[in-house]
């Protein structure tokens, strides 16, 4: 006898063996044992769900004789009797399976409709079962409307569909609709368990359970990747064969990824893309994949203990403590948009690698790359000071000119009493210590959070924390917004401080009312300071004086910004 594929001598042949679909077969089960029939029907669902599996089983129910041949319809058809087995074998007379891709015309829809004026020759129900419904053409639909709505008593409609938002409205209102839902991993995981178990082959879970995945949501097509596997690794299914097969990248890989973003390690990002390069790995895969590590890993955050026991467990969890939450949801919508655009770059290591350092340059407190020095033989002469030149609108008074505007103003009468000094003069005017000299702490924690390497939450919990204690290598802070206390921005901000003083340190974070200074508090206090002194700047000038007593002029101090 010829070999026959796994999806067709594995296909379900009542309601109790079909696996995933139970709010479906629930629903038919209750209207056969209650003889309450609706004319017609319609399965939609993506491919590889049950949508003909159904519909033979439905035929089946509705035209059982039971073993001894006086049977009604019932629920649960027998599999024994003349009209199951012969719908089993696709030879049923009055069991008619149409493609309407292929036969998709009026002219078909016609001759269909007049063979259903008969009644059947050796059946209780004549079944129509058309497949692909939504293929037809405008005019078949309008031709089968009629029918459809009140066919003879001996007539039952299935229809079928991939895509039921091309089929009319006026269809849809005629058929009782039921949606098939698309298979999880773990129910195809554990039906191609038990396929192998009845056909005595040997197979390791974690291979059934790739397949599982492999199978997006359809159950044939797990079956058909089964039948691959089987014939791959010449009968026991291994998980190196499946992977090799399905040329999925190991999961230690993506592993390897995600540990050197953690250590900002893009030499290491480059050379696990080189690797993958060299066995030949799908790029937009790996993508694929890296974002679905990531999914685990911010539900292991979140909700611990949710995730199923794979062979890659003990690394989830260990990332899930490693990488902050808000560190796993950038990396997991880099991935996202790096796949899409893979299209689009020169290749596709161009795109991945470009992906992976886009992730390492978002990173937050990744290490910003600073631009060369200049050189010490050429000295560069001081810049200007910045001048207070915000147009001030001045409003005349009442009876006087109006719409004057005073321009800018000169520089010496608008520099502030405070200034901030540039980034450049900042790094200079900081401590640098000596090449292999530990920097100390003088105590002045506003300075010291403001030369910290480190960006975003982590740069805010320094900003705003203000130092109750510093006892060696321990900082105690107190900071007054909850959210800052988060344990991965107090993490990030302990490798900032170990990274600058060069030596491990500790921090305890606790959340009150702030009193002492902070470097925000001082920043603000700066600002304060400039806003004050480009106003008296303004005031000073001769020619904003001149107008004011001349004119009745008025000074907008909404209008004032002083030199950044």
């Amino acid at each position: 006898m010829a070999y026959q594929v796994l999806a067709r001598k594995w296909r379900p042949r009542d309601f109790s063996s079909l696996v995933g679909q139970d709010h479906v077969v629930r629903a038919l089960s209750h209207a056969l044992a209650s003889k309450q029939l609706h004319h017609a029907y319609l399965f939609t669902g993506t491919r590889g769900v049950g949508k003909t599996t159904l519909s033979r089983i439905l035929a089946k129910s509705l035209n059982c004789t039971g073993p001894d041949g006086h049977g009604d319809v019932t629920p649960t058809p027998c599999n024994v009797c003349e009209a199951c087995v012969a719908i089993d074998a696709g030879r049923f007379v009055d069991y008619i399976e149409m493609d309407a891709a292929s036969y998709r015309g009026v002219d078909d829809m016609v001759a269909l409709l007049e063979r259903a004026a008969y009644a059947p020759s050796n059946a209780r129900y004549k079944v129509y079962m058309i497949d692909e419904v939504h293929m037809l053409s405008k005019h078949a639909f309008n031709a089968m409307l009629k029918t459809l709505e009140e066919p003879p008593d001996y007539v039952r409609f299935i229809l079928a569909t991939t895509d039921p938002q091309q089929v009319p409205v006026t269809v849809l209102s005629r058929c009782l609709q039921f949606n098939l839902k698309q298979m999880p991993p773990a129910a195809v995981a554990g039906h191609l368990g038990a396929i192998v178990g009845r056909e005595g082959i040997e197979a390791e879970p974690a291979a059934l359970r790739m397949l599982g995945h492999a199978a997006r949501g359809s159950m044939r097509d797990g079956l058909s990747l089964l039948d691959q596997a089987i014939a791959y690794s010449a009968g026991t299914v291994t998980l190196e064969a499946v992977r090799a097969m399905l040329g999925a990248i190991d999961t230690t890989l993506l592993v390897r990824v995600l540990d050197a973003l953690a250590a900002r390690d893009a030499a290491g990002l480059l050379a696990i893309a080189d690797e993958m390069a060299v066995r030949s790995f799908s790029f937009a895969q790996g993508l694929r994949d890296l974002a679905s590590l990531l999914h685990r890993i911010a539900l292991a955050q979140r909700v611990p203990g949710s995730q199923d026991d794979g062979d890659d467990a003990e690394a989830v969890a260990r990332l899930a403590a490693t990488l902050a939450p808000d560190e796993v949801q950038l990396y997991y919508q880099i991935a996202l948009h790096g796949r899409n655009d893979l299209p689009l770059a020169p290749d596709e290591y161009a795109g991945f690698t470009m992906t992976l350092l886009r992730m390492l340059a978002f990173a937050p407190g990744g290490v910003e790359v600073a631009p060369p020095p200049a050189p010490a033989s050429r000295a560069q002469p001081l810049a200007a000071a910045p001048v207070a030149r915000a147009a001030v609108p001045v409003h005349a008074a009442p009876g006087s000119l109006a719409g004057v505007t005073v321009p800018a103003l000169a520089a010496e009468a608008a520099r502030p009493s405070v200034t901030r000094p540039t980034a450049s003069a900042a790094s200079t005017s900081a401590t640098t210590p000596a090449a292999g000299a530990v920097p100390a702490f003088d105590g002045d924690w506003p300075s010291l959070a403001a030369r910290l390497p480190v960006q975003g939450m982590p740069r805010q919990l320094a900003a705003q924390a203000e130092l109750l204690q510093c006892d060696g290598d321990h900082f105690r802070l107190r900071v007054a917004t909850r959210a800052l206390a988060d344990g991965g921005n107090v993490e990030r901000l302990r490798n900032g401080l170990s990274q600058h003083f060069g030596r491990p340190v500790r921090i305890s974070v606790e959340v009150g009312v702030t009193a002492g200074p902070t470097a925000a508090s001082r920043d603000e206090q700066a600002r304060a300071q400039r806003q004050k002194a480009a106003e008296e700047a303004i005031y000073a000038d001769p020619t904003v004086r001149q107008m004011i007593d001349q004119l009745g002029a008025q000074v907008d101090p909404h209008s004032i910004r002083p030199p950044e």
